[in-house]
């Protein structure tokens, strides 16, 4: 619950929030493993806090200690408050870890290739896996189907802000013939790990930008190596006079 009153200081209005937060903090549907805390706050800053684990009240600031006193003097409080491990907690705790710790949603995969600048290796390729609950997730790199641990770099499962999470890996990588690269997944809600061959093939746009490229590349090995021709036959139909 919340309060906000408005308090007049010459002339200036100033908002003071007083904030009462309860939750409970749990490993497991068992009581045992659920902590019920309740804190109260004064403008975003936490005063005193109830502690299940602890049994009382703790003070965070000077006020909050003088308060947590004055809390934990009152005997039927204190036992009120522990009560809501069971009665506040217990219940709730039962019906969040049915609806939401039990369900799962697969990972979307997609797999893409950073070029390096001209003349630069190795290439990178990036795994990019998305949209899938819960966060534990296993992400690994497979070389004709060995696991690649070096040169190998994978983000901590970062939120997407509703729900889900995204974790991306890079794999740094010197292309060879005939090799088959992959990206394997493991997640809880996949029955079998989920694993993705890059495929190098590229659109005819690419290819084409390609084919430019190397035609470029060809046609300046031949300019370069007919000027280094003739500058050598140049250098040949020379006579040297010897001086003095």
């Amino acid at each position: 619950s919340g309060l906000a009153a408005g308090h007049h200081h010459h002339q200036r209005c100033r908002r003071i929030q007083e904030l009462r937060a309860t939750r409970c903090v749990f490993t497991s549907t068992e009581l045992k493993d659920i902590q019920f805390i309740r804190s109260y706050y004064y403008n975003k800053k936490e005063l005193t806090r109830f502690d299940s684990n602890l049994g009382r009240f703790v003070g965070y600031t000077e006020f909050g200690v003088k308060q947590a006193e004055y809390f934990n003097s009152n005997p039927s409080q204190i036992s009120g408050l522990k009560a809501q491990k069971e009665t506040y907690c217990l219940n709730n705790v039962g019906i969040d870890y049915q609806a939401a710790l039990t369900k799962s949603v697969a990972p979307t995969v997609s797999l893409h290739s950073t070029t390096p600048p001209a003349g630069h290796h190795p290439s990178m390729l990036v795994c990019r896996v998305y949209d899938f609950y819960p966060k534990t997730i296993k992400v690994q790199w497979l070389r004709d189907g060995q696991e690649v641990t070096s040169d190998v770099t994978t983000t901590d499962e970062m939120e997407d802000g509703d729900w889900y999470y995204q974790v991306h890996s890079q794999l740094e990588y010197t292309p060879r013939s005939g090799e088959r690269i992959s990206c394997r997944v493991e997640h809880v809600s996949l029955k079998e790990p989920l694993i993705t061959d890059w495929d190098p093939s590229l659109p005819e746009s690419e290819r084409n930008k390609l084919a430019i490229g190397a035609s470029g590349l060809i046609l300046g090995l031949i300019l370069s190596l007919a000027g280094f021709i003739y500058y050598k036959r140049k250098v040949k139909g020379r006579i040297l006079v010897p001086t003095s």
